[in-house]
C-alpha cells in the first residue's frame, strides 16, 4: 500500500524552513554546475562555428596552429591548381593568410590583452561567404586599412569604426565592421596580408596558412590526397571545422573539469543539508512512522515516501538553479584561447540538454541525501516508536 503524495506535501509545509535551506543549497550547486557547462559549451561553440565543412585549412606540416605555420607564395600557387577547389570566373577561391598578435587594452579592465590580427586576401569573403560587412566597407588591397569583428569595438579600447589607430608602427584606418555569426572571427581584426607583412617586417611572400573553398564537403579528400602526395609541398590539410574544434579542446576540458570539481564540492554541502533535513524529518515523525507501520504500511512504502520527498525538494532546487542560470544565455565574456594566446569573446550557451543535466544532477543529490534517512525510517522498530506515543 502506497503512502499518499499529499502526505509529503504537508510534511514539507510543516518543516518549510529546513526544506528551504535544502532547496537553496541544491539550487546554488545546480546553478554553478550549469553555469560552468554553459561557459565551456559557449567557448566550444564559438570556435566550432568558425569553421565551415566546405572549407579546408592548409598549413605547414607539424605546426600545431596557424601562428607557427609557414606557407610560401610558391606553395600557394601549387595549392591554387589543386583539384577540388571552387572557382569563380576561373579564379580559385583561395585566401593566403598571415596572423600576428597585437596588444590592446580591454574596455572593462583597461589591462592589456592579445588580439589576433589576421592578414587576408580580397577573396576571403568569397571563401567565407557567411561573413558579412555590416558597417562601412571592406578594406582596399594595398592600403593600411582594417575591418573589425562585431565584438571588437565593444571589447577593446581604440578599435572603433571610422577612427584611426596606431599599432605595429603603422597608423591604420578602421573602415568596416563584419559579422561572423558568433564565431571566433568576431574577435579578430583583419587587414591586407601583404600590408600586414610589410608593417611587421615579415617576408612578403610568406603566410601562416591558406584557407580554400571546396567545390563541396566531399571534395576534401580529393584535395588532401593531391596536396599531401605532391613532393613540392610539406603541408597539413584539415577541414576548417575540425581544426577549430581541436583548438577548443584544451580550454573546454579545463573549464569542464574545474567546474565539475566546484560542483562536486558544493554538491557535498548540498547533500549534507538534504541529509540533515531528512534525518530531522525522521526524528520528528517517529510517531507518524510508527502509526503508519501499525495500520499496515510496509517499511518499503515508508522508505519510498521519504526518498520521494527528498526528490521533490531536489527537483525544486534543481529547477530554481536552472532558472537562475537562464539569464546567462547569450551573455558575452572573454578569455584567452590557449592555442593562439589571443583574447577571444564568446557567449554563455545555455541549452535544453544542459538544463536537463542540471535537473538530473539535482535528483542525484536528492537520492544521495534522502536514501539513508529513508532506510532508517523503514527499519525503525514499531514497538519502540509506539512507546513514545
Amino acid at each position: 500500500m502506497a503512502i499518499p503524495f499529499v502526505y509529503n506535501l504537508r510534511s514539507m509545509r510543516a518543516r518549510w524552513l529546513s526544506a528551504i535551506v535544502a532547496v537553496v543549497g541544491i539550487a546554488g550547486t545546480v546553478g554553478v554546475f550549469c553555469a560552468m557547462l554553459a561557459l565551456a559549451r559557449g567557448f566550444h561553440a564559438t570556435l566550432v562555428t568558425s569553421g565551415s565543412p566546405q572549407n579546408a585549412l592548409i598549413r605547414r606540416a607539424g605546426s600545431s596552429a596557424e601562428l607557427d605555420g609557414s606557407v610560401s607564395l610558391d606553395q600557394v600557387k601549387v595549392i591554387e591548381d589543386a583539384p577540388g577547389i571552387m572557382r569563380e570566373n576561373g579564379q580559385p577561391l583561395v585566401s593566403p593568410e598571415a596572423v600576428v598578435i597585437a596588444g590592446f587594452n580591454l574596455r572593462t579592465t583597461h589591462t592589456n590583452a592579445n588580439v589576433q590580427v589576421r592578414g587576408v586576401s580580397e577573396e576571403t569573403l568569397k571563401v567565407r561567404p557567411n561573413i558579412k560587412i555590416i558597417e562601412g566597407r571592406f578594406f582596399q588591397p594595398g592600403l593600411a586599412e582594417l575591418v573589425i569583428g562585431k565584438n571588437v569595438e565593444s571589447t577593446y579600447e581604440g578599435l572603433e569604426f571610422g577612427k584611426p589607430i596606431n599599432f605595429g608602427g603603422q597608423t591604420w584606418n578602421v573602415v568596416g565592421v563584419f559579422d561572423a555569426g558568433g564565431s571566433a572571427f568576431d574577435s579578430e581584426v583583419w587587414a591586407d596580408s601583404r600590408v600586414l607583412n610589410q608593417v611587421y617586417k615579415r617576408p612578403e611572400n610568406l603566410y601562416q596558412s591558406v584557407t580554400v573553398r571546396l567545390d563541396s564537403p566531399a571534395a576534401y579528400n580529393q584535395l588532401k590526397d593531391a596536396l599531401t602526395a605532391d613532393p613540392k609541398l610539406t603541408v597539413e590539410v584539415d577541414r576548417e571545422l575540425d581544426y577549430y574544434a581541436r583548438q577548443s579542446q584544451v580550454l573546454t576540458t579545463l573549464i569542464t573539469v574545474l567546474g565539475g570539481l566546484v560542483a562536486v564540492i558544493m554538491g557535498i554541502g548540498a547533500v549534507i543539508g538534504a541529509l540533515n533535513t531528512m534525518y530531522s524529518a525522521v526524528s520528528e515523525r517517529s510517531r507518524e512512522i510508527a502509526t503508519m507501520r501499525a495500520i499496515g504500511f510496509a517499511g518499503s512504502s515508508i522508505a519510498i515516501s521519504f526518498v520521494f520527498e527528498a526528490l521533490i525538494i531536489a527537483f525544486i532546487g534543481g529547477l530554481l538553479g536552472c532558472l537562475f542560470v537562464l539569464p546567462l544565455n547569450g551573455y558575452t565574456t572573454g578569455t584567452m584561447n590557449m592555442q593562439t594566446f589571443s583574447h577571444m569573446a564568446f557567449a554563455f550557451k545555455v541549452t535544453p540538454p544542459l538544463l536537463v543535466a542540471g535537473i538530473i544532477f539535482a535528483l542525484l543529490m536528492g537520492i544521495v541525501g534522502g536514501l539513508p534517512p529513508a532506510i532508517r525510517a523503514a527499519r525503525r522498530p514499531i514497538a519502540l516508536a509506539l512507546r513514545e506515543l
